[in-house]
């Protein structure tokens, strides 16, 4: 039976509009997972099912820096070898990943879970902004680095973050060169990232 035949059903399109709804899912390929779940021995299936469970209740924000973690305070906030004085902003867990794995950044993350985008009702409140000035109060971070994406929310939340920011006297800069326009952290290259730290340019 193929998709045409099965789109009829209620619970296989739920399961595909649930699957839509996962990053860089588009309809085609919302249609071949769900046909490959359906089609799978059942117990992959369920080790799927075993998995998501698991890493759900194993796994949650850490305290500190909201990154997703199994530990709290995550083993990076944990880590006493990281410079203190530097705080590396990111959109999403997947943004600090990409830094981390480019071996060129030692300073600690602040994610923020999302973007300014007021079309879709997201607002200063719903991101981790309040967390983030909260650490700053400690007198012991003297610059922030704004590693939002190069999308038009990236650069709106880079600016709101400037204008709460620099009062304090403290700087405010932004990943430079080598991040493409449109693009995410975690789709640059291991160099790309490196260029793109060191040539941070200061916001305000």
């Amino acid at each position: 039976m193929g998709v045409s035949m099965l789109i009829q059903s209620p619970a296989m399109q739920a399961l595909i509009d649930a699957l839509l709804n996962l990053p860089g899912i588009g309809k085609r390929s919302a249609e071949r997972l769900a046909m490959h779940l359906l089609s799978a021995p059942e117990e992959e299936a369920e080790a799927l099912i075993q998995a998501i469970g698991t890493a759900r209740r194993a796994i949650t924000q850490c305290a500190v820096c909201c990154n997703l973690t199994e530990t709290n305070p995550c083993p990076v906030c944990e880590d006493p070898r990281r410079d203190r004085s530097v705080v590396c902003v990111v959109e999403r867990p997947t943004g600090a990943i990409a830094l981390e794995k480019s071996g060129n950044y030692r300073g600690l993350y602040h994610v923020l879970h999302g973007a300014l985008s007021p079309l879709d009702g997201i607002g200063p409140s719903q991101l981790r902004i309040d967390a983030l000035m909260k650490r700053l109060e400690s007198g012991e971070i003297w610059e922030v680095i704004v590693a939002t994406n190069a999308t038009a929310e990236g650069d709106a939340t880079a600016m709101y973050l400037s204008g709460l920011i620099a009062p304090l006297g403290i700087a405010v800069t932004r990943i430079a060169q080598g991040v493409p326009t449109g693009s995410g952290l975690e789709f640059a290259d291991d160099i790309t990232l490196s260029h793109a730290l060191q040539g941070r340019m200061r916001l305000k």
